[in-house]
This record gives C-alpha cells, sequence and structure tokens, in this order.
C-alpha cells in the first residue's frame, strides 16, 4: 500500500480482530477476551510489524518537517500562504481611507 497509515492500522485491526474472534470461539468472556487480544495484538505488533512503524514514522517526520525559516515544507501549506496573501492584500486594497481621511 502507499498510504503506511492506512496499512498499519489495517494490520493491527486485522490482529486485534484475529485473536478476538479466535479467543470468541474458545468460549471466552467478550470482555477478557477483548483485553487479551489487545494485549497480544501489541505484542504481535511490537515484534513484526517494525517495517510498516518505521514507514509511518518516516511519513510523520516528512510531513511534519520545517526549513530553514521554521516554515512546512508541504505544498499544501504553500498554497494556503499564497492564497492568504492574496486575501490581505485584497483587504488592504478594500479598506480604502481610515476615518481620519488618511489612506
Amino acid at each position: 500500500m502507499k498510504n503506511p497509515w492506512l496499512s498499519y492500522v489495517l494490520i493491527r485491526l486485522g490482529l486485534f480482530f484475529g485473536v478476538f474472534f479466535v479467543l470468541l470461539l474458545l468460549q471466552f468472556n467478550p470482555f477478557f477476551a477483548a483485553i487479551i487480544a489487545a494485549a497480544l495484538s501489541f505484542a504481535i505488533a511490537l515484534v513484526f510489524l517494525d517495517r510498516q512503524r518505521d514507514a509511518m514514522s518516516e511519513a510523520v517526520a516528512k510531513k511534519l518537517s520545517r526549513d530553514s525559516s521554521g516554515r512546512y515544507q508541504d505544498d499544501l501549506s504553500s498554497e494556503e500562504d499564497r492564497i492568504l496573501d492574496l486575501e490581505a492584500k485584497a483587504d488592504e486594497s478594500d479598506a480604502g481611507p481610515n476615518q481620519d481621511g488618511k489612506p
């Protein structure tokens, strides 16, 4: 999958529900089956999902990386900055003269 968040979450949910349903088939109480399934799926994911977890952390680091000026290096944020600058210029030109009569 291209999205590391989606693959990691789906694998973790699959692990949880797989263990949960096996425990329910073994006649466990649903409450305790959920607790045991959560603990086992966490342990399995911690041991075996290193690659997916690393890919997810790289995606987060890339998304939150900043350049030397402290701004995010995101295409959407640069587009948002451009739109906000255009709106600020439009507001300045619409404001006209102040109450003092000065521009």
